[in-house]
C-alpha cells in the first residue's frame, strides 16, 4: 500500500506521519522533518532517520554555504547523509517507509529524488508527505501515482490518521 498525504503547510502532516509510525504494527523505517524553533520563530528544519534516530540539520537562517531557499540555505549533506541514506535502508529492511516530505528544498538533492522514486518502486509499504503544489515531476508522479492520497485538513486530521494506520495495518 503506498498512501500520499498532502495539504497546506502547518496543517500536521509531520504529526500524522508520527502517529502512524506510533500506531500501525509494522516495523518502519525512513526519515522525517521538523521545524527548529528558537525563542517562539522557526529557524530552520530539522530532518531525522526513524530507524537510527540520527539528527541533521535539512535546512536554516544561520548556515554559510549551501543552495538559497527563500531565507533558508540548504544543508544537502545532512539530507544525503541522513534522509535519502535512511529512506535506501528502509527500501531494504522496513515493512513501512516513511519520507516526509517531498517538497521543494529535498527536491534539490539528486540522491534523495533517486531514494524516493526507487521507494515508489520497491518498498512493500510507503508512506509519503507531498508537498501540495509542486511542478516537479516526482511530486505530480506521487499525487497521482500512489494507492491513496489523502488531504490533510484542519477538519480531517484524527480521522485522516485512524484511516492511515487502518489501511496500512490490513496490509
Amino acid at each position: 500500500m503506498r498512501i500520499a498525504v498532502t495539504g497546506n503547510p502547518g496543517v500536521g502532516k509531520s504529526t500524522l506521519v508520527l502517529q502512524v509510525v506510533e500506531g500501525v504494527p509494522l516495523s518502519c523505517g525512513g526519515m522525517v522533518t521538523a521545524e527548529i524553533r528558537k525563542c517562539g520563530r522557526r529557524v530552520g528544519f530539522s530532518v531525522r532517520d526513524l530507524a537510527t534516530g540520527e539528527e541533521g540539520i535539512l535546512a536554516h537562517l544561520h548556515l554559510a554555504a549551501g543552495p538559497s531557499f527563500g531565507r533558508y540555505r540548504l544543508n544537502l549533506r545532512d539530507l544525503d547523509a541522513i534522509g535519502a541514506q535512511a529512506i535506501e535502508r528502509a527500501i531494504e529492511g522496513a515493512q513501512l517507509v516513511v519520507v516526509d516530505e517531498v517538497g521543494p528544498m529535498e527536491l534539490h538533492s539528486p540522491r534523495f529524488i533517486r531514494a524516493v522514486e526507487r521507494a515508489l518502486e520497491e518498498a512493500q509499504n510507503l508512506l509519503v508527505t507531498v508537498h501540495r503544489a509542486s511542478n516537479h515531476p516526482l511530486a505530480y508522479r506521487i499525487r497521482h501515482g500512489t494507492d491513496r492520497v489523502v488531504h490533510l485538513t484542519p477538519g480531517n486530521r484524527d480521522q485522516a490518521a485512524a484511516e492511515v494506520i487502518r489501511l496500512l495495518s490490513a496490509c
